[in-house]
Formats: C-alpha cells, structure tokens, sequence
C-alpha cells in the first residue's frame, strides 16, 4: 500500500553580495525548473543539518547564518506527489561553486531574483504567491 502522507522538502536560500544560488534541475519533478538547493529531509534529521548537508553535496559550499524560513504546500498534479517545503536562509560561508551531482542539476548560477522570476520550481512558485518578497527574507 501507498503512503499517502506529504513528504517534507527542504529548500535553502543561499545567498551572497545580494544574489541566490540558483540551479536548473533535471531528472526529477520540475525537471528543467530553477530552483533553490533543495531535497527531502530525512528521518531523524534536523532541518538546519539537511540545509547544510545539501548545499555541500549538491555545490560543494558551506553556509553559515541559517534560520528559519516560511513554508509551502507543493501539490505536484501531473508527477501525482505532495511536499511541505520548509525554506531556510542562509549565507554563504565559503567553497568554489561546482556541480556535484550532475544528474541532478545542469548548472549553479548567483543571480539576482528579478533574473529568474519566470520558469522556477512550483515551491518557488509558491513562495512568491504567498507575497514572499525574496529579498525581505535575505535581509
């Protein structure tokens, strides 16, 4: 039998001299969107060491000043899955930008958030229909 509960996503704003650390994701839902690093969080796993855990897999960067952001309700119709997203802000700390996970992201960009308004990940989406002005949240 299925599980039909949400499963919990975690989405980390890093940012840096005033730009977000934006990928494009592939091979997954939202395949070909712009995204915050982001993946699930695991069982037993505190929210601030996913954050950390992720951005160092996915980017190769450390970050530092983490805390809590807002949180959506990401109901993905057409892949038929269901995530609470949980945002943390973050700074970046240090690290050379890379694609560690090829497989999953075509490239890592800083850009500024006016840049990539259109064509983001549906939690992104999300965050912005809720009246989240990104740059509130990075201050």
């Amino acid at each position: 039998m299925t599980d039909l509960r949400p499963k919990i996503g975690v989405g980390v704003i890093v940012y840096k001299e005033g730009k977000i650390l934006f990928g494009k994701r592939k091979n997954a839902h939202g395949d070909g969107t712009r995204s915050f690093p982001w993946w699930h969080l695991e069982f037993w796993e505190e929210v601030f060491d996913c954050a950390k855990r992720e951005v160092l897999e996915e980017t190769w960067l450390t970050i530092k000043n983490l805390r809590i952001g807002p949180y959506t309700n990401d109901i993905f119709d057409q892949e038929n899955k269901h995530y609470i997203t949980l945002f943390i802000i973050s700074e970046y700390e240090s690290g050379i930008l890379e694609i560690k996970e090829p497989e999953k992201c075509d490239a890592w960009e800083w850009k500024w958030i006016w840049e990539i308004l259109n064509n983001v990940f549906l939690p992104i989406q999300n965050l912005i229909k809720q009246w989240y002005d990104i740059f509130d949240l990075i201050k």
